[in-house]
């Protein structure tokens, strides 16, 4: 079972991100406030999660948690500032995006950089490791498949219904095919697909 919290001194928000291994799409990322008390004994990384579980998941925390926050940063954004500045971006903007302020941030992890003049502590591997914090790998992780299921609608050639814009082997063939939409990471594909035994 996952830990309520890290301190019980202050209000603690827990931050993760999704999508950062992407060719294509945005990266989201989801600041979690939860009571200290609470507990869900269900709750875990997004990753060890089946789809359906995640789904149900997301309307628990979102009806339980004391405040939530999901937001994106862009592929452009992404090629212009690089992907890991582009995870700290969307979590620095999920936690500004909170209703209650957070006095301590317990990131999901072994880095981050942000604005925020808020304390945090990095854990490698904290979704696994605190409820906020896989609460919001929870959120991150459905939303931006949504995200990725409705893009799918107006380019269903990429799959990205299917793989969310990761490197499947439909998603890098129809790159080859189709070439690049607006909505790829332009500084991933070149590499990634010159390198690519599809």
């Amino acid at each position: 079972m996952l830990s309520a919290y890290y301190s019980n001194e202050y209000i603690e928000a827990g931050c993760d991100e999704a999508g950062r291994g992407c060719l294509a799409g945005p990266v989201f990322a989801a600041a979690v406030i939860f009571d200290k008390e609470y507990n869900n004994p269900e709750l875990n990384d997004s990753k060890k999660l089946s789809e359906k579980k995640r789904d149900e998941l997301r309307d628990i925390i979102i009806r339980d948690a004391v405040s939530w926050c999901v937001k994106k940063v862009d592929a452009d954004e992404i090629d212009r500032i690089n992907i890991l500045n582009a995870s700290f971006l969307a979590m620095s903007k999920a936690v500004k995006g909170l209703a209650v302020q957070p006095e301590l941030l317990l990131i999901d992890g072994n880095n981050f950089r942000t604005d925020l003049t808020i304390p945090h502590k990095c854990f490698i591997k904290g979704d696994g490791k605190y409820q906020s914090i896989a609460a919001a790998s929870i959120l991150a992780k459905t939303f931006r498949d949504d995200y990725m299921k409705e893009l799918s609608l107006s380019h269903p050639e990429y799959g990205w219904n299917k793989n969310k814009g990761y490197g499947s082997k439909v998603h890098c063939l129809a790159i080859r095919s189709h070439g690049l939409t607006a909505y790829h990471r332009k500084t991933f594909n070149r590499g990634f697909l010159q390198t690519s035994l599809f």
